[in-house]
């Protein structure tokens, strides 16, 4: 039987790539909703649920298809919850289509430096407590009345300066005390099986299959 065209609502190659393998189990052929023409939609909400929500809803109707959509992102309680839903662009700069991995990397690379300075007061451990957060949404429709919902929360504490050249984002600077290491340090392997977004993703494979019988 042919497995379930899913259209992921982000343009995010490295997030594709790690969706693809936690997802790998089921009878799925996940695409990117930019090499179907679909451009990224708008994110003006305030909680990680509500873009995914309609990041999956737009993906869906301007594909036809069903879709997936990953919000995720750093929350540091010290500082009430930042970076959050604008992890991505929390230094203020913003991805170009003609240069997105570069943009990207510079984005990342100022994101870091700004969250290093407004961590500087804070230096117990209790204080540089953070957490990475996913939310998964899928949808089978744009009016899909039940969308299938999923949530991956990773503790950890963030170091004061990087560490480590894998991953991407905050990576280098959420030390995971279970593991002994930032995430940025970790292979691919170990990040996803036990990642915000591996348990995010564990979550929606079994929705997936209890709902849409995949």
């Amino acid at each position: 039987m042919p497995g379930l065209r899913l259209v992921l609502a982000s343009n995010n190659a490295k997030k594709l790539q790690e969706l693809q393998i936690l997802l790998d189990a089921l009878p799925l052929e996940l695409v990117a909703q930019g090499s179907l023409g679909v451009a990224e939609a708008d994110e003006p909400h305030v909680t990680f649920l509500e873009n995914a929500l309609a990041k999956a809803r737009h993906a869906a109707a301007a594909s036809g298809q069903a879709a997936i959509a990953d919000d995720s992102g750093l929350c540091v309680p010290v500082l009430g919850g930042a970076p959050g839903v604008i992890s991505a662009h929390y230094a203020g700069l913003v991805a170009t289509a003609a240069d997105r991995e570069a943009t990207r990397r510079r984005q990342d690379a100022a994101n870091n430096q700004l969250l290093l300075r407004r961590m500087q007061p804070f230096v117990t451990p209790a204080q540089r407590r953070a957490r990475f957060v996913c939310t998964l949404v899928a949808v089978r429709a744009a009016d899909d009345p039940e969308p299938l919902v999923a949530f991956g929360r990773w503790e950890g504490r963030l170091l004061a300066e990087a560490r480590g050249d894998a991953g991407f984002g905050y990576d280098p600077l959420l030390y995971i005390p279970d593991a002994g290491c930032t995430v940025a340090e970790m292979t691919s392997a170990q990040k996803n099986g036990i990642s915000h977004r591996a348990l995010a993703a564990a979550q929606m494979a079994a929705l997936m299959r209890e709902a849409w019988s995949l």
